[in-house]
């Protein structure tokens, strides 16, 4: 189960490592779907990239990996919240079908985050244990 486990954090961490590495690749793209309502603008689209970086960093390494999925899942309801709710009543250029989809795989992730989380509970979690 180990192993399995193992190769479960590295594909769930790895492609946040790419999301927060897009955020300072592609600020544009980033910066259209902020909704009017969300402050910092392009301070935003950074400090979400960095938290994203570190947080695919935390949970590979296996350092802090409960407080960093915690902020993950966290961060994934900011996005749900601010950024898909808001564009499902006002989708402007958006197609709704995307806006939905990209919801949903949200929610996913959020609840990944979760149970991660809730496994770091206990350091004697056989799940968690070192590979």
């Amino acid at each position: 189960m180990n192993k399995l486990t193992m190769i479960g954090r590295i594909l769930y961490a790895l492609p946040f490592a790419f999301m927060g590495i897009n955020h300072f690749v592609m600020m544009d793209f980033y910066a259209g779907m902020l909704t009017s309502f969300m402050p910092g603008g392009g301070f935003t689209i950074i400090l979400v990239g960095i938290i994203l970086l570190l947080a695919s960093i935390s949970i590979l390494t296996k350092k802090f990996v409960q407080l960093s999925s915690y902020i993950l899942a966290s961060l994934l309801f900011l996005f749900i919240a601010t950024i898909h709710i808001p564009h499902l009543f006002n989708p402007g250029d958006l197609d709704v079908n995307l806006v939905v989809f990209s919801m949903v795989k949200d929610v996913a992730l959020m609840g990944g985050s979760l149970m991660i989380a809730g496994a770091c509970k206990s350091q004697k979690d056989p799940d968690m244990a070192e590979n």
